[in-house]
């Protein structure tokens, strides 16, 4: 097996060595969204409608996904960090598949069964039904592939490998978007599925990716026969659950939280509403390499704090804070200068790109404070410190956006949505760089008292550079 060691040499050199490839990875799901709304929007309303009650759905289960990928990453870069050898880093392997894969055939088979009342509470009425159903019930027989690729995602990066990763899920997404107009429009002998042919696209490139992902791993020695496979399996699991449990209500915080604020964005009406949700995909483009960040801090922290290289685990977390930082500004120079032209070119009308321009400048000032949110997240969970990635991330919507969101539409109207988006991601940040303190991973300065006792009592603590 030969992994890629990310505790020695240039500390900015290895975080960017897993981020930037994952830059294209994130990007290629993002576009598979995009490809389902604009392929299904030539179909017609009705459709379109669909997947718009779909994405949310899909986007918190997904949070499964994501939080047991920062599981396994936590559980095996920590391993690999402390020289574990071969043996218990494939059995870790193995055994987050094996949860993922129950845990993703149970969620699967869940969200088939409660599909129909689930959908009609969130509004979806008869005429949009059958297109859902259709839908879902393909992403659901997908799921549990989902999952698993994930997992085998996040095992190559913990062992200093974004690229394969990368690959992986651009490969993915291109097969998602050629497969699209095929089965959605019915090319040739294939017949037209509508939203099904969507749902079809999606459970089939999962599958190849699943193999191929699973095949590689093995290949690279990633996965294989070892010694008592079973050996120490009870403790793998509830490692991976310590994190991937509340990283997994983390990611699926955000989208609700953005529910709940597109509600009283609505009471200002139809324009604001399509206004928001124009600056909002404008946001989630200008988001990708903050976490792209995300996605590579945490297996440069795990793999030296498993190693007892603190002092290295800082570093990073303070350089990926040092990149928010100057990303944010590039991002706040651009929005300021050209929200307007931006705005125009993707809404449907000019007050739709007046309410999203206005958007896009006040929020566009505060997106390094998100940055420096989920590159925190992902450092915590990375040392199995995720309650505190659960907490901010609970904070930062519930006790800083939605109040400050419905306190401030009142008096300032769309103008306040976007003050208190900005607000809350300032705020985050601040909570932020307390919470690395209070974790051990100061990022700044002399590491204080607070910090020192945090990390001399955290598990993984011991060996060269340890406090």
């Amino acid at each position: 097996m030969s992994d890629r060691s990310l505790t020695d040499g240039s500390v900015t050199r290895a975080v960017l060595a897993v981020s930037a490839p994952m830059t294209l990875g994130i990007l290629g799901v993002i576009a598979v969204g995009l490809a389902d709304a604009y392929f299904l929007g030539r179909v017609g309303r009705t459709e379109l409608a669909a997947v718009g009650y779909i994405y949310p759905v899909t986007v918190a289960v997904t949070s499964l996904s994501i939080g047991l990928s920062a599981g396994a990453n936590a559980a095996l870069s920590q391993a690999i960090g402390r020289g574990d050898g071969d043996d218990p880093a494939l059995r870790i392997g193995l055994h987050a598949l094996a949860l993922g894969g129950a845990l993703g055939v149970a969620v699967g088979v869940l969200l088939w069964v409660v599909q129909a009342p689930l959908f009609a509470l969130i509004g979806a009425g008869e005429a949009v039904a059958p297109e859902i159903a259709a839908y879902v019930l393909w992403w659901a027989v997908s799921f549990p592939f989902l999952v698993t690729s994930m997992l085998v995602g996040a095992m190559f990066r913990a062992r200093g490998d974004g690229i394969t990763a990368a690959v992986v899920m651009g490969m993915q997404a291109l097969g998602n978007i050629a497969l699209d107009p095929v089965l959605i429009y019915g090319l040739g002998p294939v017949p037209q599925m509508s939203t099904g042919g969507a749902g079809l696209a999606t459970c089939l490139v999962r599958i190849g990716a699943t193999v191929g992902g699973l095949a590689w791993a093995w290949h690279k020695g990633l996965l294989g026969p070892c010694r008592a496979p079973l050996k120490g399996m009870a403790a793998s699991v509830r490692r991976i659950g310590e994190v991937g449990l509340p990283a997994s209500l983390s990611n699926a915080i955000n989208p609700a939280g953005m529910a709940l604020v597109t509600a009283a964005v609505a009471t200002l009406g139809e324009s604001a509403v399509a206004g928001f949700g124009a600056a909002t995909r404008v946001q989630t483009l200008a988001l990708v390499p903050l976490l792209a960040l995300s996605s590579g801090v945490g297996p440069v922290v795990g793999q030296n704090w498993g190693a007892g290289r603190t002092d290295r685990a800082r570093r990073a977390v303070r350089v990926t804070f040092l990149m928010c930082a100057g990303y944010g500004a590039a991002v706040a120079l651009v929005l300021l200068t050209l929200a307007g032209p931006i705005a125009a070119a993707i809404a449907s009308g000019p007050q739709d790109a007046a309410i999203a321009a206005t958007y896009l400048r006040i929020v566009g000032l505060s997106l390094f404070g998100y940055g420096v949110v989920v590159t925190a997240n992902a450092a915590m969970n990375a040392r199995s410190r995720a309650l505190w990635s659960m907490g901010l991330s609970l904070g930062r919507i519930f006790a800083l956006y939605l109040p400050l969101a419905w306190l401030l539409l009142g008096p300032l109207g769309f103008a306040g949505i976007a003050i208190a988006a900005a607000a809350a991601n300032t705020g985050a940040a601040l909570a932020a760089l307390w919470a690395t303190v209070r974790t051990g991973l100061t990022p700044f300065g002399r590491r204080t008292a607070l910090g020192a006792r945090a990390a001399a009592v955290s598990p993984g603590a011991a060996g060269p550079g340890a406090p």
